[in-house]
């Protein structure tokens, strides 16, 4: 049995995972928009294109994300790609050498860490500047 992607249930997991608001994305996509409507929007099985559209600006998502994404699959790649060298082809645990220089993965972390915090304060001061119009409308 084929299971249909919910674009509305997909529409809430990146908004939650972006941690926007209902209330935000609502003043995001235009006047007429208020939290309530945000709450039905998200129940929906399928989105009207242009509306997808708006999300998808607001958001900074691809509209695809929204129509493709299904976390059952997702989890299905995940489980059946993960390798935790957990014994499975019979040799023992010791018999396990890294092949990755600690200190570069080490430098490769730093630097991501530096990547998050910058992207994480972008995304603050486009969080306030939407706060500051909203505040100001």
């Amino acid at each position: 049995m084929e299971q249909k992607i919910h674009q509305g249930r997909n529409v809430k997991r990146f908004r939650e995972m972006l941690g926007i608001k209902q209330e935000a994305l609502a003043f995001d996509l235009g006047e007429e928009w208020n939290q309530k409507k945000i709450s039905i929007l998200e129940q929906k099985d399928v989105i009207e294109d242009d509306l997808l559209k708006a999300i998808s600006n607001a958001l900074k998502i691809p509209v695809e994300a929204f129509q493709n994404f299904d976390e059952q699959q997702a989890i299905n790649i995940i489980s059946n790609t993960v390798n935790n060298n957990d014994n499975a082809n019979g040799n023992s645990l010791f018999s396990y050498y890294p092949t990755v220089n600690p200190i570069e993965k080490l430098v490769a972390l730093h630097e991501e860490k530096i990547a998050l915090y910058e992207r994480m304060l972008k995304e603050k001061d486009e969080m306030m500047d939407r706060l500051e119009k909203l505040i100001n409308k």
